[in-house]
């Protein structure tokens, strides 16, 4: 089994960025659990803070992997072409948000990518990848 895990603007920063928020491990390390946690799968990670390179990545392992989790940060609220990006390939989609969006700014309350995904993963920190990765079990 091949699942990606695509991350967009900021995460880069995860374990700088608004600790408070996003935790301090950085997403380089926890990557590193999820693939000692799940050896029979295959994991891959990305992560752009463009908008067009995730849109890419989505086309070109939309249609040969098993899944995709997909974290688009803010261009969730945004980009339409990310979730065109998503409805047009066959790969199911996972959304996952590290914190509970709706919690948050009202802004942060719509997704493009929702009604495209095949479900959405939100609020339970870094675990939420872990929990995209067990949907696909």
């Amino acid at each position: 089994m091949k699942i990606a895990i695509l991350n967009g603007p900021n995460l880069n920063l995860l374990g700088k960025r608004e600790p408070e928020v996003y935790g301090t491990q950085t997403f380089e390390d926890y990557f590193e659990i999820l693939k000692n946690k799940f050896p029979q799968i295959e994991l891959t990670y990305y992560q752009s803070n463009i908008e067009g390179e995730l849109i890419g990545k989505i086309q070109e392992l939309g249609f040969f992997y098993d899944g995709i989790i997909l974290n688009a940060g803010a261009y969730t609220h945004t980009s339409i072409g990310i979730g065109d990006a998503i409805k047009a390939v066959t790969t199911p989609v996972i959304e996952v948000h590290i914190s509970n969006t709706y919690a948050r700014e009202s802004f942060r309350h719509q997704s493009y990518i929702s009604g495209n995904a095949k479900g959405v993963i939100l609020g339970f920190g870094l675990k939420s990848y872990d929990l995209g990765i067990q949907s696909f079990l």
